[in-house]
């Protein structure tokens, strides 16, 4: 595996810090991968994922949403739909320069935002969602002592991971507009869920309402006693592992130009 930092534009303009794991030899396709929310692109999921995938000829591009990590922006004027948009956004950029993506991955807030974006990106074929929520309204909950003073003075500062970010009531507003379901319905897309039973940020039953409303083909994979970032080294590699084994009985190479 060879990996290469970059930017490019995000949905707003701002460069966005991305990095791109590519195998040594030929790429069979790419992959987009969405981090959780307020992480980045270099957790060690993400980057154990990334690895797995480039063992099997999967290259795949991570990168930091606008106002995280090493991107531009200011993180308190994002939401949901800002992060859908960065999405199509780095979807494109690889478009253009190498492929556009085949296999879309989102971990929490992420999955729930591959979700809503799959269906505005044809080349699509094989959807993974890792511990993600069934609504993304969800993520309120994680703030949830500070939204009388959202509501009341705008904005607030609160303390997410250990790190203070500052929450708008535009983000509030945002992530209740968004219905999943029917998104999920109409994926037409292989979907892969993943989650883990005991997870005490996202509850399980968020894995079974996606399910429940995707159409096949669609996997459900537990991942036991994981948690929710998968912190254990183990559990990433098992994840990486399966994500990496599944994807290549649904993406398929499209025939070379003549």
């Amino acid at each position: 595996m060879h990996s290469t930092r970059l930017d490019f534009p995000g949905a707003d303009g701002q460069k966005l810090a991305a990095r791109l794991d590519a195998p040594d030899g030929a790429v069979k396709a790419y992959a987009l991968f969405a981090h959780c929310f307020t992480c980045g692109k270099d957790v060690f999921a993400a980057s154990r994922i990334a690895q797995a995938l480039t063992e099997h000829g999967i290259a795949v591009l991570r990168f930091d949403f606008t106002g995280l990590g090493a991107s531009e922006g200011e993180f308190a004027n994002t939401n949901f739909s800002s992060n859908v948009a960065d999405l199509v956004a780095a979807a494109a950029w690889l478009r253009a320069h190498y492929q556009a993506p085949r296999l879309l991955i989102g971990h929490s807030l992420g999955g729930a935002a591959v979700l809503a974006v799959a269906g505005e990106l044809p080349e699509v074929q094989a959807v993974v969602t890792l511990a993600a929520p069934s609504d993304p309204s969800h993520v309120t909950g994680l703030f949830s002592a500070h939204l009388d003073d959202i509501a009341r003075d705008g904005e607030a500062l609160v303390q997410l991971a250990g790190r203070p970010f500052r929450i708008k009531q535009q983000f509030v507003e945002d992530v209740g507009a968004h219905n999943l379901k029917a998104k999920i319905a109409g994926l037409k897309r292989a979907l892969m869920v993943l989650h883990a039973p005991g997870d005490d940020t996202v509850a399980i039953s968020n894995a079974m309402d996606i399910f429940t409303a995707a159409r096949h083909p669609k996997s459900f994979i537990s991942l036991d006693s994981a948690d929710h970032l998968l912190s254990k080294r183990e559990d990433a590699y098992f994840v990486a592992s399966m994500i990496a084994a599944w994807s290549e009985r649904y993406i398929q190479t499209p025939a070379a130009a003549p």
